[in-house]
């Protein structure tokens, strides 16, 4: 047995992969053996991921000498188990036993079909025994194991209520059979046995197992695919030479070779080339991101078109995608709130139902006489009571629900999480980086003459400012760039520390700084006054742009600066105001920059001026009015408001420790996805609700029906299995959730002139034939963007499928792909 400790999810933290389970009171068994340990915090047993995550400082060996001791078996969840490869390739199919009981109990069950038809085939008493016996013994001998188990740990479980039910059907059968005197009028020769109704309600039960095991091996779907974007090896240039090595030799700082189609080892940062990566099953984007030198680049996403050099920054157990899959992991582990309710429940419930067994069965004796009807009734009230439906009805829908989440770029951390966003009251958006893109662009150019284009002021900004590293240059560069304005001369650029910068172009001295450069160098800044000190007191920066020709000192324009806000931003908020959540924003800016962005997102409620201490403060407000708050945010100042809100929701863009702090993390920086984050949480917690009514509904009407007698064991043993099959298909409908289509909406800014980023980009549809692997897919990725260099291609093989976003127009973009030898048979542009 392996007992090290999971030294990945962190100290005093161990998780642990339990067998034996298979209904909610051994989850209850477990969990209070582990708790019993000295040194254990916390102790959290799932069913459906059958894993155990204990909280404190107990040592591994003593918690799985606990579970053991409650009559299961444990191991470390990160550790293989000794000889299980070997074990599971030799294994027959998980349905042989399913298939064997069928095989051995339709002889026994046939009658009860075929006797309206007047066809008598009783079989005699021997060869039913010998048909049921197995099916008792040998197929059944699991709910034996797991009933002594119980007994033994002084509790009771489902295997013990089917093991005491058949039993009891097998045990009076073989007495009739034995006992001539039981003989009664009507039995035609032969005395009616039992032994179909053992064999029967066997069978169903194993169907029923058998069903949910592949139900819930459904269910970790998504996390199978996480894990599957880890690539076997790693290509790594050292020393000049390509080495092919295994992923687990890989080390922080080598540097990864990426060829098109493959995907990237680990996270790291590109070094050399230029490409799209395909990112979708990280981060949800349905189109590929384009990387060029200085970008990151993530372990898992595929390569399109481009060799990349990558430098590994983070390996093995740090990579995103290995976070992205604990959080995953550890979200389905952790119980919501009102799973803990169902365990208390189902703690009482198996000795509940061995009461309400025995009660049956002295009553229906004592009153009737009839004991042996009694008996049958009191096994139908113990088959029909497997609590295995209860027990699967929260663990199964939170893990499709997190599953799902996952692959459209929503990771949620914790059930509780899950639970608490379905009831938001108010959703409290931090300004920049969540709401707005948090860096400067031109949102206004102003030419102080009448005659003057503000493209030429704009020109001249860049002129000056093309060898700056300031992000104010870069601001400027990329609205030049987007307007298509060609850079003219300049020479001797000096910068101006805390003021500006100068440089001479077209015979004259040029200026770019503040209104302190300007009073410096005499300008008279009267004409553009009034405009200047409207950008500033609607919280834009303003940057003045003068020349001295011929000695004579002038103002040219000026250019103001905003944070443009991020596409989607004003749709999150509208659809979350039309599912009744209340938006506000924090923001350490100014009165008129929030005023700004609150009015263009139709945003109410807005604090100006927050200090990054006093965001967890308004929080903690809002909460104390009895409103169920999230807050959103990206960065170590919001890090507090996050753990203090009910449930924190980070940008994967932001820092780590903003994610930390959250519950849910959107691996795109899309405002979008708090509302499909709502959304997923509401659907889920309704497939909760309604598989517990399942659940409740099967046992509180099933027990009384089969107490009174009118439930046979075997028609008890189907509906206890279709309660289960029921619940985990009915969780299972939440694999078809999707996020909430977005219409397509111009980015807007904080100022009046259009965003660098407003190109008027299409979508456009086309389909491509000719296409059958990944170097298809690189070649006309390659030839749309040999026309439109900034396009953004996402091609679907199966369907031949390719989606562009471009502002190139449709027919350049068809003949390139012709030309590069895929005809195109169909288009359309959005």
């Amino acid at each position: 047995m392996d007992t090290r400790t999971n030294t990945a999810r962190g100290s005093g933290e161990a998780v642990l992969r339990i067998e034996g389970m298979t209904c909610a009171s051994c989850v209850a068994r477990v969990e209070k053996a582990l708790r019993a340990v000295p040194g254990v915090e916390e102790a959290a047993v799932n069913l459906a991921t059958e894993k155990a995550s204990v909280r404190g400082s107990a040592d591994a060996a003593a918690l799985v000498a606990a579970v053991e001791a409650a009559g299961y078996e444990a191991h470390d969840a990160s550790a293989p188990v000794p000889g299980q490869a070997g074990k599971r390739e030799a294994a027959l199919p998980a349905w042989w036993p399913v298939a064997a009981a069928v095989l051995l109990s339709t002889p026994l069950v046939a009658p009860m079909f075929l006797g309206p038809f007047g066809i008598d085939p009783m079989l005699p008493g021997w060869l039913q025994l010998a048909l049921a016996t197995p099916v008792q013994f040998w197929l059944g001998a699991r709910f034996y194991r797991a009933g002594w188990k119980a007994l033994r740990a002084g509790s009771g479980n489902m295997d013990l209520l089917v093991a005491i039910g058949t039993s009891a059907a097998y045990g009076l059968s073989l007495y009739l059979m034995l006992n001539p005197l039981s003989r009664q009028p009507g039995d035609h020769g032969g005395t009616h046995l039992y032994f179909e109704t053992s064999a029967v309600v066997i069978t169903l039960v194993l169907l029923g197992k058998w069903l949910e095991g592949r139900a819930k091996r459904q269910t970790l779907a998504a996390l199978e695919a996480l894990q599957a974007l880890r690539p076997g090896d790693a290509l790594v240039r050292r020393d000049g030479v390509d080495t092919r090595i295994a992923l687990d030799a890989l080390r922080v700082g080598d540097l990864m070779v990426v060829r098109p189609g493959e995907r990237v080892p680990a996270d790291g940062v590109v070094e050399e080339g230029r490409s799209h990566l395909d990112e979708s099953l990280l981060t949800g984007e349905s189109l590929p991101v384009a990387r060029e030198p200085g970008d990151r680049a993530t372990g898992g996403a595929v390569n399109a078109e481009g060799l990349l050099l990558v430098r590994a920054t983070a390996v093995g157990a740090g990579t995103m995608l290995s976070r992205i899959i604990r959080m995953v992991e550890d979200a389905q582990a952790v119980k919501a709130p009102v799973q803990r309710l169902v365990d208390r429940v189902s703690a009482v419930f198996v000795p509940a139902v061995l009461l309400v067994s025995l009660v049956t069965l002295l009553g229906w004796g004592l009153t009737t006489g009839d004991w042996q009807a009694a008996l049958l009734n009191a096994v139908a009230v113990q088959v029909i009571a497997c609590p295995c439906a209860l027990g699967l009805a929260t663990p199964t829908s939170i893990m499709v629900g997190t599953g799902a989440a996952a692959r459209h770029g929503i990771l949620i951390k914790d059930a509780e999480a899950l639970e608490t966003a379905h009831a938001l009251d108010v959703v409290v958006f931090d300004k920049t980086g969540t709401l707005t893109e948090g860096k400067p662009q031109v949102v206004a150019v102003e030419a102080a003459r009448p005659a003057e284009a503000p493209e030429a002021v704009l020109a001249l900004a860049w002129a000056v400012q093309q060898y700056s590293a300031h992000p104010l240059a870069g601001a400027v560069a990329a609205a030049a760039q987007a307007r298509g304005l060609s850079l003219p001369q300049a020479s001797g650029a000096v910068a101006l520390p805390g003021r500006g910068v100068q440089a001479e172009a077209g015979g004259a001295t040029l200026y770019l700084g503040n209104a302190r450069l300007m009073a410096e160098q005499g300008v008279d800044m009267a004409a553009l006054q009034a405009r200047a000190r409207a950008h500033e007191d609607s919280g834009r920066t303003v940057s003045w742009l003068a020349e001295r020709r011929n000695g004579l000192a002038q103002v040219v324009g000026l250019l103001a600066f905003g944070d443009a806000l991020k596409p989607g931003a004003a749709g999150a908020v509208a659809r979350l105001r039309a599912m009744g959540i209340e938006p506000v924003m924090l923001t350490g800016d100014n009165e008129g920059a929030a005023r700004l962005v609150a009015r263009q997102l139709g945003i109410e409620r807005f604090h100006a001026g927050v200090l990054p201490g006093d965001k967890a403060r308004v929080v903690t407000e809002l909460m104390a009015s009895g409103r169920k708050v999230a807050m959103v945010g990206d960065g170590i100042n919001d890090a507090p408001a996050l753990a203090a809100s009910d449930v924190g929701i980070a940008m994967a863009g932001g820092t780590d420790v903003a994610m930390h702090s959250a519950g849910i993390t959107l691996m795109r920086g899309d405002p979008g996805l708090v509302a499909d984050a709502v959304a997923v949480s509401q659907r889920t917690y309704a497939k909760i609700r309604q598989n517990l009514g399942w659940a409740f509904v099967y046992n509180v009407v099933g027990i009384p029906l089969a107490a009174s007698g009118l439930l046979n064991p075997v028609l008890a043993g189907a509906a206890m299995a279709l309660s289960s099959v029921s619940v985990v298909a009915n969780a299972l409908l939440l694999r078809g959730w999707r996020p909430q289509a977005q219409a397509s909406e111009p980015l807007s800014t904080t100022g009046t002139t259009a965003s660098p980023q407003q190109g008027g980009s299409t979508m456009y549809e086309l389909t491509v034939d000719g296409m059958s692997c990944g170097h298809c897919v690189g070649r006309v990725t390659k030839s749309v963007q040999g026309v439109d260099e900034a396009a953004k291609v996402n091609v679907d093989l199966p369907t031949k499928k390719v989606t562009i976003d471009s502002s190139a127009d449709l027919d350049r973009i068809v003949a390139a792909i012709d030309a590069a030898g895929y005809p195109v048979t169909a288009r359309a542009g959005a």
